[in-house]
């Protein structure tokens, strides 16, 4: 699902590049579109219960996506090769998660938050690869393996259950390894980053919201930034 609609995307923005990091969302920094959409980003229309927006928390900007009975995608298409750039951060801050939620089944197969690197590769979208950082109701952190909808689509689960909810959670993925790990080959250049959320199988509702997504060719840590840095409301 996430693979096909990454396909039907327009063409590629281009990334702010800063010191070895190349910034993919930088919300407070974007202004939005007539769709309510940060430049740059596009989106599978929500349904009218559903929502994004941009909001803003103790002077912090960040993106904010309520799933009523519905999925929702942004994608932004980029191009660049992940062994220059390997690792890839975000803030994260989950607030209600669909009801039954476990992606090891397909049939419930939903989240709230699903953040996924793609990587197109020919014939596209059919071969085109992705691997997706999990926030699952039931499945248990750590867990990796296929998704039950897509084969070419792969997964870690970062973050389970609602111990976590309403706090901001830095996360830093090495992608290469990753990739490498899950697919056990060489990455095509990476085509972009898909955000995903869904209610349908549940018709529950799911909320979201995300700040400073980034790829850097260093650990965030060696370069100024502290990924391990978490906020409370």
């Amino acid at each position: 699902m996430v693979s096909v609609l990454f396909g039907c995307l327009g063409t590629g923005a281009s990334m702010a590049k800063e010191n070895g990091v190349l910034i993919v969302g930088r919300f407070s920094a974007e202004e939005l579109d007539t769709n309510g959409v940060p430049l740059g980003w596009q989106r599978k229309k929500p349904g009218n219960n559903s929502k994004i927006a941009l909001e803003v928390e103790k002077e912090d900007y960040s993106l904010h996506i309520l799933c009523v009975n519905d999925n929702i995608a942004l994608g932004r298409k980029i191009s660049f090769d992940i062994r220059q750039y390997p690792y890839f951060s975000w803030r994260w801050k989950a607030s209600q998660l669909p009801a039954g939620g476990d992606i090891r089944k397909r049939e419930t197969d939903e989240q709230a938050g699903q953040v996924y690197v793609v990587f197109p590769k020919f014939p596209s979208p059919v071969n085109t690869r992705s691997v997706g950082y999990i926030w699952d109701n039931q499945a248990p952190v750590g867990l990796s393996g296929t998704s039950t909808a897509y084969s070419k689509m792969k997964f870690v689960v970062l973050q389970s259950g609602a111990v976590k909810l309403n706090r901001w959670i830095w996360e830093t993925r090495n992608v290469y390894e990753d990739y490498q790990k899950l697919f056990q080959e060489e990455p095509p250049l990476l085509g972009g980053v898909v955000l995903y959320i869904n209610t349908q199988h549940s018709k529950s509702t799911a909320e979201i919201s995300y700040s400073d997504i980034f790829f850097s060719s260093s650990p965030p840590e060696s370069l100024g930034k502290n990924p391990q840095r978490m906020i409370s409301d």
